[in-house]
């Protein structure tokens, strides 16, 4: 289980932690007149990595910590964008860019190995859709809904036989 871990413990965040450090003197240099454009944006951008990494950690369950890692995924690649900009303006060096985006891709690549790693753990956990006890899932069930869509999408003589096919399962299930 993830949920509740001290997230100074996590290599991940210690990588996105120096990350915003470096970032911040770099985007020091940057024009004034970019203060509240660019480098505020970069600087949200790559806090936001590391505090919702952890956040998700203070979490209970690890479907929360998952949901957290995404988020800091989506603020990477933010970042990235942000980084990209910042040099072909030329207001980041190449060097320092190339050496930022190498720091960040391997942010990214652990996020995604992370996510990997846990939401198995926290699919697990929860209980299917259909299990759940839930009056809104039974009324959503509807399968001439579903029926109708695919005659749309499956040529007649194809959808006849999937129909034909369908309709000798369904026999077989309880009615919702």
């Amino acid at each position: 289980m993830w949920g509740m871990k001290d997230f100074k413990e996590v290599n991940v965040w210690k990588k996105a932690h120096q990350l915003t450090l470096q970032l911040y003197q770099a985007t020091g240099e940057f024009p004034r007149d970019e203060i509240y454009g660019l480098t505020s944006q970069m600087r949200r951008a790559a806090v936001s990595v590391g505090a919702n990494i952890a956040e998700g950690c203070g979490r209970h369950a690890d479907g929360e910590f998952t949901r957290f890692l995404q988020i800091a995924r989506g603020s990477a690649s933010e970042l990235e964008y942000h980084l990209l900009l910042s040099c072909d303006l030329r207001i980041l060096p190449k060097e320092e860019f190339l050496r930022l985006e190498r720091e960040l891709v391997t942010i990214q690549r652990m996020l995604t190995a992370l996510v990997q790693r846990v939401q198995p753990i926290a699919n697990a956990r929860q209980p299917l859709k259909a299990e759940r006890k839930s009056p809104l899932v039974a009324r959503s069930y509807q399968p001439e809904a579903g029926m109708r869509l695919m005659s749309q999408l499956v040529p007649k003589d194809k959808f006849v036989l999937a129909s034909k096919e369908f309709s000798k399962q369904r026999k077989h299930c309880p009615k919702v």
